[in-house]
């Protein structure tokens, strides 16, 4: 802070005595004792600081897997005059809240603007097809969501001339050159990292991360925490079952089979439905790539067999490989797969509103593994195998 800015602050003090923070890696303003973290219990790719200025730093960790570096926000109210005003330099972008146009990029994002209300904020959106919502696809049905294209070639003319207020971005790199565009055009970009997340409630809790870009922070908070209190029962409710079943997931692609590693999110959803899931030891958070012997060597005799990649029916499997037909979930028809859950367009439901509502989810697997503890459940994400 300059000298004039410190005068200045000195002057107006019984006004200002709360003023912006600022900050790159850390908060340099004298108000550093006058802002608070907002509670992020399970999400670990975010955080949110509240300045007693009013105004709030977000803090993204991880935009993608293995990213080095994150970014700084600072969101703005309009309706608050702020001296001196945050400098451009200390932060990735400044955004004024609360936003009227925005740009989103990922699928994963329409159900927290569905969630707060603020869907009709939508404007563009590329590739509007794989969205599955029946709300956002009548806006898009009505010609209120411009179509963008590609996610990684996103037209820019056309975005820049939506006028947007913000756009939410999502990338599994810093080489988006469409992204680099936009920003030098003065559009506020804000990366999204939900999809970094390693477990259910983590997912789920990125509503707090679009919550204050429409001033909904009290609203986002009392979503979650319905989410959160029905997953905590069922995953208690799961602790009931008498027995454990054991599971097997994934399937063959080009003779490597690829199955959730034991840190991830899809082997949480197992672990929690008190299921064994067979490669829950493994400390990996991505997939792991196992060859077909190895696999039917652990997993013949598994009980269950979840999510078998983009299989919808059994005639596929033998189709695709003689060798699925030798395990015990093919034989006994013990196979769920969430592949044919999908919407209007073909979106499949469970990769845009499933992060959303992992309640949803666990329930559907805790009823696969363990009917008597949900009698009269009906399967949302997951169906048998046809």
């Amino acid at each position: 802070m300059n000298s004039f800015a410190i005068k200045y602050i000195a002057l107006l003090s019984l006004i200002l005595a709360h003023v912006s923070c600022k900050e790159k890696s850390e908060i340099s303003l004298p108000e550093t004792l006058n802002r608070n973290l907002v509670a992020i219990n399970y999400a670990k790719g975010f955080s949110i600081e509240k300045c007693a200025s009013g105004i709030t730093i977000i803090k993204v960790f991880s935009p993608w897997p293995g990213a080095e570096d994150g970014f700084t926000y600072a969101l703005v109210p309009k309706k608050l005059k702020i001296v001196p005003y945050p400098n451009k330099k200390d932060f990735d972008a400044i955004i004024n809240v609360p936003v009227e146009r925005i740009i989103a990029t990922s699928t994963t994002h329409i159900p927290a603007l569905e969630n707060l209300g603020v869907i009709d904020k939508l404007v563009g959106f590329p590739d509007t097809r794989y969205i599955s919502s029946e709300i956002t696809r009548e806006i898009i049905d009505k010609g209120k969501i411009t179509d963008l294209g590609n996610n990684e070639s996103i037209n820019t003319e056309m975005a820049i001339n939506l006028n947007p207020d913000l756009i939410i971005g999502f990338s599994i790199n810093n080489q988006n050159k469409a992204y680099e565009t936009l920003e030098r055009s003065n559009i506020p970009l804000v990366y999204n990292g939900d999809w970094t997340e390693e477990t259910p409630l983590g997912k789920a809790e990125w509503i707090k991360f679009f919550a204050p870009f429409f001033s909904l922070e009290e609203k986002a908070e009392d979503i979650f925490k319905t989410t959160e209190s029905n997953y905590l029962a069922a995953k208690d409710l799961a602790m009931k079952a008498a027995n454990k079943p054991t599971v097997l997931s994934g399937a063959l692609y080009k003779d490597v089979w690829y199955l959730p590693g034991g840190k991830s999110w899809a082997a949480s959803f197992i672990n929690d439905a008190n299921a064994d899931y067979l490669w829950s030891d493994t400390d990996v958070t991505g997939s792991l790539s196992l060859s077909v012997e190895s696999v039917l060597a652990k997993a013949g005799n598994a009980s269950f067999w979840v999510s078998p990649s983009q299989f919808i029916a059994y005639n596929e499997l033998d189709e695709a490989s003689r060798h699925y037909s030798q395990f015990k979930a093919y034989k006994e028809k013990k196979i769920y797969t969430f592949a044919n859950t999908k919407g209007a367009t073909g979106g499949l439901l469970f990769y845009e509103m499933g992060p959303a509502r992992p309640d949803l989810i666990l329930k559907d697997l805790i009823y696969i593994f363990h009917p008597e503890l949900l009698p009269g459940h009906q399967l949302f994400f997951f169906k048998p195998l046809q």
